[in-house]
């Protein structure tokens, strides 16, 4: 028997509503982003509003391109860029750089010593500076120097599933984010113009349109779909593949959800307001079935705690789950990566993406700079979970696989104990509460207080190999479980 969740249609209207107006609060606040990119350096900067037009700062704009300085002498404001020279007299909409009259759209303006230029003039001021090509896209707030970008090509292939390859140019890394019948892709550092129509459909069920858009200084690629989907980086980040999220469906639960015995696997869920429903139903193809979920924490713009300059959590947590990876498959145990790149997830979107999968066990990696060893945790919930009807509080999802991820915690502990302090510890950390398969969250810190530690790959596979050695000896016990 297959079942679907869905909200309460007067719950999920209200839900609507309250995302629509967080999304169009969120675009209000959000600041006025000029992207720049050019061989040498690509950068966004800020712009300002006065009166009718965006400014912004042009020693800033050219300041990662060369040897830039600037003075003010009276109500004129001079910058010198390399060997070029301008003159620009505050209020006034002529200036004059290397000997040249140049008509401004607006006056320039003169603020605390900071000269600032109305953004669509551009494309008219720096070519003089640069003697280069300046190609200005007005409505994305995107400037291009001496660049021709990066083009892609869209290809559908329709099998079963299907999926979407986009090939690139030249290597991106974007931004992801998911939302219910959309992954976003958000092009922010990777000079990224359309090679094609801003729309292009797809006669298929599965995924039905790609978009291209530019705003605010970034480019977006929306892919849109009635499933949820996940993205997958190849040809060292040349080929995006686009496809739906591993599913499985799962035993009915039992009918008697007072009785002691508690049935194979959890009810189905309420969905979190962001995210999509689960489904659930009975397994079809078990000898597949994802083993574990690795779940690096943080990614994209959060990028967790900082470790030096040049070490943070996201990226320590990334190489950790890869090398645990490695090790599960050394071991046999189908892995996924919940995150395999620097991109952007919630903790819902992360939590969704496990429930469908339905791996026999989820673990989320974190690092921390202070104590010495590892602490592996899980859920703090209370036994009783709030009763709603044939659905399971979405904050309790976690209730009915809780004695299990206990066992798994106890176990890795154990095996990690054998070479590093190890503790086992109950908290509320988040999206464990969420998921409805055993789960533990794994924070690794320095053996001995030596931060190079977090980034030392042998003590990486010491750790992964520990946490491995614990999930084979509990792999019969996990699966029977599902």
């Amino acid at each position: 028997m297959r079942r679907t969740v869905r909200l309460h249609p007067s719950l999920a209207f209200a839900l609507s509503l309250l995302s629509f107006a967080l999304f169009v609060l969120g675009d209000a606040s959000e600041p006025k982003l000029i992207s720049v990119y050019s061989p040498i350096a690509n950068y966004s900067l800020s712009l300002a509003r006065r009166g009718s037009h965006d400014y912004v700062g042009l020693l800033e704009i050219l300041e990662p391109l060369g040897t830039v300085s600037s003075r003010v002498e009276a109500q004129n404001w001079r910058l010198r860029f390399n060997s070029i020279e301008g003159m620009f007299p505050n209020g006034a909409a002529r200036v004059r750089i290397h000997g040249r009259e140049i008509d401004l759209s607006a006056p320039f303006l003169l603020e605390g010593g900071r000269g600032l230029v109305p953004v669509d003039s551009l494309g008219t001021v720096l070519p003089v500076f640069l003697a280069f090509p300046v190609v200005f896209h007005a409505s994305g707030l995107r400037l291009f120097i001496r660049e021709e970008g990066t083009s892609y090509t869209t290809q559908l292939e329709s099998g079963t599933p299907a999926r979407l390859i986009l090939n690139f140019s030249s290597p991106v890394n974007p931004r992801i984010a998911t939302e219910p019948g959309k992954l976003r892709m958000t092009f922010t550092r990777d000079p990224i113009i359309a090679s094609g129509p801003p729309l292009v459909s797809f006669n298929n069920a599965t995924i039905s349109a790609a978009s291209f858009v530019e705003t605010n200084g970034a480019a977006e690629i929306t892919i849109t779909s009635a499933v949820p989907l996940l993205a997958s980086f190849g040809n060292d980040g040349r080929r995006i593949t686009i496809a739906p999220a591993p599913s499985a469906t799962l035993p009915a639960p039992s009918a008697n959800r007072n009785s002691a015995a508690a049935p194979q696997s959890p009810p189905p869920l309420s969905a979190p307001p962001s995210s999509p429903g689960a489904t659930t139903g009975s397994p079809a193809a078990a000898p597949n079935r994802i083993f574990v979920a690795i779940d690096p924490s943080h990614g994209g713009a959060e990028t967790g705690a900082t470790f030096s300059p040049t070490l943070v959590e996201k990226d320590v947590t990334l190489a950790w789950a890869r090398q645990l990876r490695r090790e599960c498959e050394a071991r046999l145990l189908r892995t996924m990566l919940v995150r395999d790149q620097d991109i952007d997830l919630q903790n819902d979107q992360r939590a969704v993406m496990v429930n469908v999968a339905r791996p026999a066990i989820y673990i989320s990696l974190h690092a921390a700079s202070e104590g010495k060893g590892a602490h592996v945790y899980t859920a703090l919930l209370s036994l009783s979970t709030p009763e709603q009807g044939l659905f399971l509080a979405w904050d309790h999802a976690q209730v009915q696989s809780l004695a299990s991820s206990q066992a798994a915690a106890a176990a890795i502990t154990a095996e990690l104990g054998k070479n590093i302090p190890a503790r086992a510890v109950v908290a509320a950390l988040r999206p464990l509460g969420n998921i409805v398969v055993p789960a533990v969250a794994l924070e690794v810190a320095p053996r001995n207080g030596d931060l190079a530690d977090l980034a030392d790959a042998d003590y990486q596979r010491q750790v992964a190999s520990s946490v491995v050695a614990a999930l084979a000896a509990l792999r019969g016990k996990l699966e029977a479980a599902q």
